[in-house]
């Protein structure tokens, strides 16, 4: 209910502004001045990233080598029977002293839990949590409860179908050292980028991420955890009560609350962890309209004690009121046209007030597209022509799949009851499609070897009977 009240207040104030407003001033300014604090802000972020670069290539960070916490590795699982081996296998791999893994079964109704209990024989330092059928639903309930067998100071959290390289710990832990980091988020990069269109918009989309985190993280803004590939430090974790059992979004709700206390999130863009995109549409509208509630709950739901927070920098909360404006914007521009276009209807406005928020509609398309090429250019060091063709894709891309969820989360936050469905993204889609291409491939090559066998055969008959005659 508060979270509803909360956004119930800002769309109907900001619609009453608009209407109102609308007959005295040229509200679409109001609209391109919120445009223009972004823009400042990323031009702000973006020369920040550009001295912090150049201060660290002048004076390297000097690294503690003798920093290396106990590190508990948590895999939460659930119906990952397909993937879960090879992450596990892949983890093991990691090039550092000091760590556990603990891999937990959440209520999987395939051979989860099997599969788990049989690489618990394998790895010494690997623990199995099988977790009971009718234990709290969620990843943040998962994440609790092996927090309590955990023996780490810190605790890395990876996804069912995560991989990274031997180095990953080396490259992350260093960043958590600080006493007043709280977290570390690594990159996050699509293995399977170029098995369609969707995959790769998905590693731009994350590129475009990357690219915004690395410049909060250069102003000590509110950097924000992603859940796969997460380093958090016990400390931390505790002061804040563990995770949010009654959240959809356990990174983002627990970025959100490290930043209220006074901890600070950093991001290292040189630790990468690797995880599968989702290659059909609908299973990505899930995914993301789930992502998409829970970033707007969390702040609507936190805003209270964000503000009454003595704890929280003034950059982390300047930074999260530029963040917040991305969701504000398309609420502004759809209540701006359609207020505009009502009053051109009836004939209570010109209609070139109407061109000008579509113009402005225009400018934010064209300013995700400069973004989006610039991030390609940066950290994937794609050619220009490459580039510029892929943030066209991904504007759209952008568009498509986010624009109109801000307008559905809003109205389902206003009007619909609020569930705890966590829309489980399903992992081992491409292993399965490689796997069924394999066996469709066998069994035509099969088919092949037959023909030509029993064509042999009967070029041979053919032979031997015209030698007779």
């Amino acid at each position: 209910m508060k979270e509803r009240i909360i956004l119930f207040t800002i769309v109907f104030g900001l619609g009453i502004f608009l209407y109102i407003f609308q007959s005295y001033f040229n509200t679409v300014w109001g609209l391109a001045l919120l445009c223009l604090f972004m823009f400042i802000y990323a031009l702000f972020m973006n020369l920040s990233y550009k001295f912090q670069s150049r201060q660290r290539q002048k004076h390297p960070p000097v690294i503690n080598e003798n920093y290396k916490p106990m590190v508990s590795i948590m895999i939460p699982a659930h119906n990952e029977e397909s993937v879960i081996t090879n992450t596990v296998e892949n983890i093991m791999n990691i090039d550092y002293d000091n760590f556990e893994v603990i891999v937990i079964d959440d209520r999987s109704t395939d051979n989860t839990s099997s599969v788990i209990k049989n690489l618990e024989t394998k790895y010494p330092n690997l623990k199995a949590l099988i977790r009971e059928k009718d234990a709290f639903p969620g990843k943040s309930a998962v994440l609790n409860d092996a927090m309590k067998i955990a023996q780490g100071e810190a605790f890395l959290v990876f996804d069912a179908d995560a991989t990274v390289e031997p180095d990953f710990l080396k490259k992350l832990i260093p960043h958590l050292e600080p006493k007043d980091v709280g977290a570390v988020q690594a990159r996050k990069v699509i293995r399977n980028k170029n098995v369609n269109l969707l995959t790769r918009c998905q590693n731009n989309e994350y590129t475009f991420d990357t690219h915004l985190q690395a410049g909060r993280d250069s102003v000590k803004g509110a950097v924000e955890l992603r859940g796969n590939g997460e380093l958090l430090k016990r400390e931390a974790v505790e002061d804040i009560g563990g995770w949010n059992n009654y959240t959809i979004v356990d990174d983002l709700d627990m970025s959100t609350r490290l930043h209220i206390k006074g901890w600070d999130v950093r991001f290292c863009p040189d630790a990468i962890v690797y995880e599968e995109g989702i290659i059909y549409l609908w299973p990505l509208f899930r995914q993301r309209r789930r992502w998409l509630e829970g970033t707007i709950r969390r702040y609507l739901e936190h805003s209270g004690a964000a503000l009454r927070s003595k704890d929280i920098s003034l950059r982390a909360r300047l930074d999260m009121m530029a963040y917040i404006s991305e969701f504000i914007m398309p609420l502004w521009l759809v209540m701006e046209l359609l207020i505009r276009a009502f009053k051109v209807l009836a004939k209570d406005a010109p209609t070139h007030t109407l061109y000008s928020s579509i113009i402005i509609g225009c400018a934010i398309g064209i300013a995700f597209f400069i973004a989006a090429r610039y991030s390609l250019r940066r950290y994937d060091f794609m050619p220009r022509l490459d580039a510029a063709f892929e943030a066209v894709e991904t504007s759209i891309y952008l568009l498509v799949i986010w624009f109109p969820l801000v307008l559905f989360i809003c109205f389902k936050i206003l009007f619909m009851k609020k569930d705890m469905n966590w829309g489980k993204t399903a992992h081992g889609l491409v292993m399965e499609e490689e796997a069924s291409i394999k066996a469709f491939l066998k069994k035509e090559l099969q088919k092949t070897k037959d023909y030509t066998k029993e064509y042999t055969e009967r070029l041979k008959q053919f032979v031997a009977e015209k030698g007779e005659k």
